[in-house]
C-alpha cells in the first residue's frame, strides 16, 4: 500500500467498546461513576496527607504523589470518552491522539516508577528502621520523585516524536477508548520496526526494570522478617508494607492480565475492555486500599471531615 503524508490526516476515529446505540447510556454512566470515584479518592488521599502533620513522612509523600499521577492518567484518557458518547460522535483530532499519547505513556510509567521507590522506602524502613530518617530524609525522597519525573517526560517524548514520524493511511480506526501507541503504530503505512523495537525496548527497561526493584526489595524485607522472633513483631513489620504490596499486585497482574487477555484473543476490541483494569480500575481502587488498612488514614481523613463540617457551621 503506498503511503500517505500524515499530514493529510486530521482526525482518528475512537471505536471504543461498542458500537451498540442503546449500550451508550451504560457504558457512559459506568465511567462516569468511575471516573468521579476515582478523583473524589485520590484528591481526599492528598489533602489528608497535605493537611495532617503526622502524615508528612516518605511513605505519605511518594502516596500523595501516586494519588497525584492516578488522577492526572484517568483524566488523559476518560473525560475525551465520556464527551465523545454523549456529542455522539468518534473523532479526535491528530494532535489530540498524540497529546493524549504523550501524557498517557508519561504517567503510566510514573507510576510504575513511583510504585518502585514506595517499595524501596519500605526495604527502608523494615530492614534499617534506626537509620530510617537518615536515609530517607527529604532531598532523597524530592530527589528520587524528581528524577521519576525527568525519566519519565524524556521517555514520553522520545515515544511520541516516533508517532510523530510515520506516516497514515486511509484507515483511520482506533479499535481502542484512547489513543494508545501500539494502536497507532498497527495502523501506519510507513515503516515500523524502530518504533517497535524503542517501544519494546522501553518496556523491558522501564516495566520489568522497576519491577525488578519492587521484587528485590521485598525479598530483602521477607529475609529481614524471618529474623524477628515473635509473630506479632513480624505482623506490625509486614502491615507497613501490606496496602503498597496490594497496589503493585493489583497493577501488575491487571496489566499481565491485559497482556495474556489480547495475545489469546488477537482482538484489539478484548484488549480494550481488559486494559479498563490497569487504566480505571487500579486508580480507582487504590484509594481504598491505602485508606481500608490504613489506621493512619483513616484518622486522618475523619479529621480533615469533622475540619470541614465545623469551618461550614462556623461560616
Amino acid at each position: 500500500m503506498k503511503p500517505s503524508n500524515n499530514t493529510q490526516i486530521s482526525e482518528f476515529l475512537l471505536l471504543g467498546f461498542s458500537e451498540e446505540p442503546e449500550l451508550q447510556p451504560l457504558i457512559f454512566g459506568l465511567f462516569f461513576s468511575m471516573y468521579l470515584i476515582t478523583v473524589c479518592g485520590n484528591l481526599l488521599i492528598i489533602l489528608a496527607i497535605h493537611f495532617d502533620s503526622h502524615l508528612h513522612t516518605p511513605m505519605y509523600f511518594f502516596l500523595a504523589n501516586l494519588s497525584f499521577v492516578d488522577i492526572s492518567s484517568t483524566s488523559t484518557t476518560v473525560p475525551k470518552m465520556l464527551m465523545n458518547i454523549q456529542t455522539e460522535s468518534e473523532v479526535i483530532t491528530y494532535a489530540g491522539c498524540v497529546t493524549q499519547i504523550y501524557f498517557f505513556i508519561l504517567f503510566a510509567v510514573l507510576d510504575i516508577c513511583l510504585l518502585a521507590v514506595m517499595a524501596y522506602d519500605r526495604y527502608v524502613a523494615i530492614c534499617h528502621p534506626l537509620h530510617y530518617m537518615i536515609i530517607m530524609n527529604s532531598q532523597l525522597c524530592g530527589l528520587l520523585v524528581l528524577m521519576s519525573w525527568i525519566m519519565c517526560i524524556l521517555h514520553s517524548l522520545l515515544q511520541t516524536l516516533m508517532v510523530l514520524r510515520l506516516s497514515f493511511c486511509t484507515e483511520v480506526k482506533i479499535p481502542h477508548y484512547f489513543c494508545e501507541l501500539n494502536q497507532m503504530i498497527q495502523l501506519a503505512c510507513s515503516d515500523t520496526f524502530l518504533n517497535n523495537l524503542v517501544m519494546y525496548f522501553a518496556a523491558v527497561f522501564l516495566g520489568v526494570g522497576p519491577f525488578a526493584g519492587i521484587l528485590y526489595s521485598y525479598s530483602k524485607i521477607v529475609s529481614s522478617l524471618c529474623g524477628i522472633s515473635s509473630a506479632q513483631g513480624k505482623y506490625k513489620a509486614f502491615s507497613t508494607c501490606a496496602s503498597h504490596l496490594s497496589v503493585v499486585s493489583l497493577f501488575y497482574c491487571t496489566s499481565l492480565g491485559v497482556y495474556l487477555s489480547s495475545a489469546a484473543t488477537q482482538t484489539s476490541h478484548a484488549s480494550a475492555v481488559a486494559s479498563v483494569m490497569y487504566t480505571v480500575v487500579t486508580p480507582m481502587l487504590n484509594p481504598f486500599i491505602y485508606s481500608l488498612r490504613n489506621k493512619d488514614v483513616k484518622r486522618a481523613l475523619k479529621t480533615f471531615f469533622v475540619k470541614e463540617t465545623l469551618c461550614g457551621q462556623l461560616s
